[in-house]
């Protein structure tokens, strides 16, 4: 990115495992960033992660975020953890320059935010949701990022999420804790399909889905920004061992082909748990979105989503596409921070 002082704005996502920026000018969105930030090792990876990232970006601007960070357990709570991140932002950027966004309150100065702690927490799906009801009178966001999926409705140009908080969203399958590299393969199901048995699945963390879509060819690696679960290769290959041991097997006790059959499998399933979620999100609407509202694919994962979109029948519009940022897909990927740069 380059250094164009001006009317720009910086938008940040300060995630568990991830802080992503996105910059607009004039309210055109320019370019975004990930970069990993594992928050749950200390403060010093965000310090670290947010000098890389303002390398790259404009030196005069103002900046806006928003967070999920707050849940890691390097924390006592989400209070703690609001306060923390609000804290370390206001002190590594320019006097003044600063915003929270605190969901339905909207942006607020950092002191102000403090004191709003459940409407800063985890709102960053809020973000994304609002910039894309003010592009479209009816859409299904759904945001598949490395960890996690969002499915949220909007309908008259108003966002009709019917959860807010984290445990709110997660009863009704707004949020889903299925993602296209970090989940772990254990947590997706019990069962695995290999060489015509359903096998139990060991509760390990022997491998992520990074190595299922890794394994069938289906993995963007600039995507896949840890390690994997054994600190290994990132290769066919040893993906292909990965995913055996989670089976009690060696990679060499069957044919390549059955362990690409396996995260076929596993991958299929992930696909219907979201398209299942769509369907109830769906449902819960009165009236139900027309049948020409389009789903709107974010996420590092919106491969997956365009998928959903078919098997629902709806055309499918990728989320950079809508906030006219068209082939920009790190914008796409970081949709929250994108959306934050708008909002700002």
């Amino acid at each position: 990115m380059s250094d164009t002082r001006g009317s720009a704005v910086i938008g940040w996502d300060i995630g568990g495992a991830h802080l992503k920026a996105a910059w607009a000018e004039h309210g055109r969105l320019r370019d975004a960033v990930q970069v990993p930030c594992r928050l749950w090792q200390g403060m010093g990876e965000l310090d670290a992660a947010l000098a890389s990232v303002l390398e790259r970006l404009p030196a005069d601007a103002d900046h806006v975020a928003t967070m999920t960070g707050e849940l890691v357990d390097l924390f006592d709570d989400r209070a703690q953890g609001v306060h923390a991140l609000i804290d370390r932002m206001a002190a590594a950027l320019p006097r003044g320059r600063l915003r929270i966004f605190a969901g339905r309150r909207g942006l607020m100065s950092p002191p102000e935010a403090r004191e709003q702690v459940m409407d800063v927490a985890s709102a960053n799906w809020m973000a994304t949701a609002a910039v894309v009801a003010r592009c479209l009178p009816a859409a299904l966001l759904i945001d598949m990022g490395s960890t996690t999926t969002d499915v949220v409705p909007v309908r008259d140009g108003a966002v009709v999420a019917r959860g807010v908080t984290d445990h709110e969203r997660m009863a009704v399958e707004e949020l889903l804790y299925t993602g296209l590299t970090r989940t772990a393969v254990m947590a997706m199901e019990r069962t695995a399909l290999v060489a015509g048995e359903r096998l139990p699945m060991m509760a390990e963390y022997f491998a992520t889905s990074a190595d299922l879509y890794r394994v069938l060819g289906r993995l963007d690696e600039a995507a896949d920004q840890h390690p994997a679960a054994d600190n290994g290769a990132k290769t066919v290959e040893a993906s292909l061992r990965r995913l055996a041991r989670m089976v009690g097997h060696d990679a060499g006790d069957y044919d390549p082909a059955v362990w690409r059959a396996m995260a076929a499998d596993l991958t299929e399933r992930q696909l219907r748990r979201i398209h299942d979620a769509a369907c109830r999100v769906l449902s819960a609407g009165v009236p139900i979105l027309p049948m020409d509202a389009p789903v709107v694919g974010a996420g590092v994962g919106r491969a997956v989503v365009k998928e959903v979109a078919a098997r629902l029948g709806r055309p499918y519009r990728e989320f950079c596409d809508v906030v006219g940022a068209p082939g920009q897909g790190w914008v796409a990927s970081c949709a929250p921070a994108a959306a934050m740069a708008l909002l700002g």
